[in-house]
């Protein structure tokens, strides 16, 4: 390998670290040597210096806040809108998927994972050749050797994964490709999504989970953050939902059985070492907003949270991270603003559902050009107090009007504190985003620290997965009942889901579990490709974002925000134009 090679790759973890560092990702044990100046000779030559290599390729995953153009892949959604003038808001938004605002995520995307899949290529190709380190026992450089195999082959299938959700199958490479040639020239023909996902992805993270670290090693502090044997069978039960989906099941052969199979053999394997993040006060009642905001916050090594088991491993973060999506009148530049479509998606706190009717994509059934879905009176829900009695992950995820934040309340109503006169980043829906912003930072006079990790996967998600494909295996059961009631109690709200006569058919339930399953994950970029495997992206992702005024007096009125662009052929982001004139691949559909 030539020296600018290397050097590029320890240039781009390094700056990859902009949110954190190596060593934030790994505790003390990894020290930053060698100098971008060495070679690939030197480097795999010596076993210290080829295990720095290895565990710099963890910094290409990728963290969400903020990451296109500081907007956020669900502002692409019907879940959010952004208050910026760029990013998903001048590319996704309008169907613009060529918007360089964009770039991040529709080209770069392709660029960062081939970069990431190269190293993991680099480390399995040569680990074989690098001598033992003479500090290390026989059995130990075995051992780990084993476990860094394992390690790169998770994070090759994971990437190779990212990839494609957003291209769909594209050439698989496991071989070091010259980074002084056409790299992917002579990798033009496209594998089916069965050889892509069944046979590579899958297999490859069923075969490396046993030389994984176990639970008690990945998880200790001193390894925070390293792949560990339940985060490939986490992944495994994601995917499998996926391919069993209406867009994947009849290419992959995947069933909704042995998806439901996969989701059960984690909690049956490692469900002893998870759980709902579910604290209770001195009355031994749920904390309701406080779990749910603490299931993302707190870390496995710090504050005792059991329901983390794939993530980013950040440092802790200051209001310079917080600030792009802090609402204005907290001197924050808007940024990411949930949607009312949103809101409507929450039940009441009783557990019944607000409005008569909910489709497909989870939403509410909003007839004709109404803006507001047919009220189910049982409820109780009254649309000019749109925020009381909800389900209290709405209050977690959401800030509305009157919400308590910060130094003070938010207030939308035009000319006051946080929609001031002449402020282009004040909220264009009338809210502001309250997940994943530590309010622990704001509480010091923006002066604090905090934990904002990325979750990738949490356990909620198993659950959820095991819930949604023992529904297509069985209809509503005891075992779908258990899983929605356990994530609804964790959040507060009372009722059981198996006394809801609404929800007595495989379809209702369906549509009740897409409903939890946006709710539960807003914002940790699940929505976007929740709604394509489901084959409803085109549903979900063009009709209107709502809003809502607040008048000086109080009183609400819905609006519409932003009008969206989705068309079919948006299922699949085009292949970066640099790539396709170079190789003449085959673009996707429409492109």
């Amino acid at each position: 390998m030539k020296k600018a090679l290397l050097y590029s790759i320890f240039a781009l973890g390094i700056a990859s670290t902009t949110l954190t560092s190596c060593e934030d990702i790994f505790g003390g044990f990894l020290d930053k040597q060698p100098s971008n100046e060495l070679t690939g000779e030197q480097v795999f030559s010596d076993w210290n210096l080829t295990v720095q290599f290895h565990l710099d390729t963890y910094n290409f995953l990728r963290h969400g806040a903020g990451r296109i153009s500081t907007t956020w892949l669900d502002a692409a959604t019907d879940l959010a809108e952004t208050s910026y003038g760029n990013g998903v808001r001048t590319s996704f938004n309008i169907g613009n998927f060529y918007g360089g605002s964009g770039a991040s995520e529709l080209v770069d995307t392709w660029e960062h994972y081939y970069r990431g899949i190269r190293k993991c290529n680099m480390l399995l190709t040569r680990i074989e050749e690098v001598p033992q380190n003479p500090a290390d026992s026989e059995d130990k450089y075995n051992r780990d050797k084993k476990n860094y195999i394992a390690e790169a082959r998770f994070l090759r299938a994971y990437f190779y994964w990212e990839l494609f959700l957003r291209y769909g199958p594209i050439p698989i490479v496991t071989e070091v490709l010259d980074p002084n040639g056409d790299l992917m020239s002579k990798y033009t023909t496209r594998p089916t999504t069965k050889e892509y996902v069944v046979d590579f992805i899958l297999e490859e993270l069923k075969s490396c989970e046993g030389n994984l670290l176990d639970y008690e090693t990945a998880w200790a502090s001193s390894t925070a953050g390293r792949i560990g044997q339940p985060m490939a069978c986490a992944l495994r039960s994601r995917i499998m939902l996926f391919m069993a989906s209406p867009r994947y099941s009849s290419e992959s052969g995947i069933t909704w059985q042995q998806a439901a199979d996969v989701a059960k053999e984690f909690i049956d394997t490692y469900g002893a070492n998870f759980a709902l993040f579910n604290a209770k006060d001195a009355t031994g009642a749920t904390l309701g907003i406080e779990n749910y905001t603490n299931a993302l916050l707190r870390t496995a090594y710090q504050g005792s949270n059991k329901e983390v088991i794939f993530y980013r491993n950040d440092d802790k973060q200051n209001w310079g991270n917080i600030k792009n999506d802090t609402p204005v009148g907290e001197g924050g530049n808007g940024g990411l603003c949930p949607s009312q479509n949103l809101v409507d998606m929450y039940d009441m706190v009783d557990g019944s559902s607000p409005f008569s009717e909910y489709d497909a994509t989870g939403a509410p059934v909003y007839t004709g050009n109404s803006m507001i879905p047919a009220i189910n009176p049982a409820s109780g829900y009254n649309d000019a107090q749109p925020w009381s009695n909800r389900d209290p992950r709405l209050a977690a995820t959401v800030l509305y009007q009157g919400a308590e934040w910060g130094s003070g309340s938010i207030d939308v109503r035009f000319g006051m504190r946080d929609n001031p006169r002449g402020n282009a980043n004040s909220t264009p829906t009338g809210y502001y985003v309250r997940k994943y912003i530590p309010e622990s930072i704001l509480s010091v006079e923006h002066s604090g620290t905090a934990y904002r990790l990325w979750t990738i996967i949490r356990y909620a998600e198993i659950m959820m997965n095991y819930a949604e494909a023992m529904n297509e295996v069985n209809g509503p059961c005891s075992e779908v009942y258990s899983m929605l009631d356990q994530i609804r109690e964790r959040a507060g709200i009372s009722g059981s889901v198996a006394n809801r006569t609404d929800l007595n058919t495989k379809d209702k339930m369906r549509n009740f579990i897409h409903k939890e399953r946006t709710i539960e994950f807003a914002f940790e970029e699940h929505r976007a490709w929740d709604v394509r495997r489901w084959n409803v992206a085109t549903e979900a992702l063009s009709r209107d974002i709502y809003g809502v005024n607040v008048a000086e007096n109080g009183a609400i009125t819905r609006k519409v925000a932003q009008k969206r662009v989705f068309e079919d052929k948006m299922y699949l982001y085009p292949i970066p134009e640099g790539e396709y004139w170079k190789t003449n691949i085959e673009n996707n559909p429409g492109w």
